[in-house]
């Protein structure tokens, strides 16, 4: 076997391989034994044909067809891995020249893992960044609170943002009604901009009682591809106004929060729960950075297969995403006024950094030789089987080596990103001076 290697780029190679008289002669034979057990020869059991009487009844064409086909299958992983290569895909081969038990000659082009240079990942020189509660913070959720215990009261006065309002509503394009324009007694919390600019606003101003009508346009993004950039009229009542009255904030209210004495005591679990939400942020954070800096560091060329890999996934989550909310992928893109040509366009610079950031893990794995345990991997599955032990598509999926082995490399992946935090932790502290 004579093979050739030709790089058509960074992660896509052509293999040229020349099988001679001794390679095709063991393809042969294999040939033959499988095309036995399909014909028919007086005096023999099916599949009990000796080789040199099946040959003689074997169609010509059939047996160079089959001497072909196993000639390559056996010989692309060989000529792959002579030529140092790790295909991503199955190749795709093209025969080139065929004289059965003289020669065979094809090409075989397939994506490979590429060659990665790693960059110094024992100190990446990233400092942790840091998220202190700050008072506006603390602030901010102390209000949140308060707007929770806020009452309800209803008001004869003109409404104002930050009321709620009880409204009918009927709207129409050119006089004709359309589907969703309208409501009775519905609440609107004015300034929650639930509804198309102007609507909330027109509102503002007007007594329980008054009937009116708001000439507005829907945005030209406007998810409902029938009433962007349309004008519309809104005929109003407003039946009703009401008012919040927020409590005091003294220590009265901070005893209906929680096992508080005082409004200190809140602001003081507030601001540890916030420390602790920061925390998670600093380490994701971390962990970004260190996954960018390797990139950076190291020399990645990303396969086009892996890209299109990753962009699927993506697509996968944005439609789980979506299907919870009643929506389709077409919906998704509606309201986001894109096409799929144009989002998947915007998607793949983000594929890109993922399948980079990938390799280049998978490579510090490697270097490192951390691996993870069956046990580990076997409990984490067992731990998926009762996440999602009512649906019976996931439990058969979880069942599956190819599962399996995606969920040992995602763990592993994680076990490696845990090693750079830990390693360049202590890279990122100082040496104390002795005395």
């Amino acid at each position: 076997m004579k093979v050739t290697t030709k790089n058509l780029s960074e992660t896509k190679v052509e293999v040229t391989v020349t099988l001679d008289q001794n390679d095709l002669k063991v393809a042969e034979e294999q040939a033959i034994l499988r095309l036995s057990r399909e014909i028919h020869v007086q005096g023999f059991r099916p599949g009990k044909v000796p080789a040199e009487i099946a040959k003689k009844n074997i169609n010509p064409n059939d047996l160079a067809s089959a001497t072909a086909d196993i000639a390559v299958r056996r010989t692309v992983p060989k000529a792959f891995d002579e030529a140092k290569n790790i295909p991503l895909v199955i190749p795709n081969v093209d025969i080139v020249k065929f004289v059965p038990g003289e020669v065979l000659e094809y090409k075989a082009v397939a994506e490979i893992v590429p060659e990665i240079k790693l960059g110094d990942y024992k100190n990446l020189k990233v400092k942790r960044e840091e998220f202190k509660a700050k008072k506006e913070d603390i602030d901010d959720v102390v209000a949140r609170v308060r707007s929770a215990y806020a009452e309800k009261q209803v008001v004869k006065r003109a409404a104002k943002m930050d009321d709620e309002v009880v409204i009918d509503f009927e709207g129409s394009l050119n006089g004709e009604k359309f589907e969703g324009g309208a409501a009775k007694d519905f609440r609107l919390k004015l300034g929650s901009h639930q509804f198309i600019p102007g609507f909330e606003e027109g509102i503002v101003g007007h007594n329980s009682g008054d009937r009116f009508d708001l000439e507005l346009t829907f945005p030209k993004d406007y998810h409902a591809e029938k009433l962007a950039g349309q004008k519309t009229v809104f005929n109003v009542l407003l039946k009703q106004v009401n008012e919040f009255i927020l409590p005091e904030l003294n220590d009265e209210f901070a005893q209906k929060c929680g096992p508080f004495k005082t409004m200190d005591d809140l602001r003081s679990d507030i601001e540890n729960n916030l420390t602790e939400q920061n925390k998670v942020k600093s380490d994701e954070k971390f962990k970004d950075d260190l996954v960018n800096e390797l990139v950076k560091k190291s020399k990645i060329a990303a396969p086009e297969v892996l890209i299109e890999d990753q962009i699927r996934f993506i697509k996968q989550d944005i439609e789980a995403n979506a299907k919870a909310q009643g929506l389709s992928f077409e919906d998704y893109l509606t309201q986001t006024g894109q096409t799929e040509e144009d989002w998947k366009k915007q998607i793949k610079e983000l594929a890109e950094a993922r399948v980079k950031a990938s390799l280049a893990l998978q490579m510090v794995a490697r270097e490192e030789k951390i691996d993870v345990e069956d046990e580990i991997v076997d409990a984490k599955i067992n731990e998926l089987k009762e996440v999602y032990k009512k649906s019976k598509e996931a439990l058969n999926n979880l069942k599956d080596n190819n599962v399996r082995q995606n969920i040992k490399n995602r763990m592993v992946i994680e076990k490696t990103l845990n090693f750079l935090v830990e390693l360049n932790s202590k890279a990122e502290k100082p040496e104390k001076k002795s005395k």
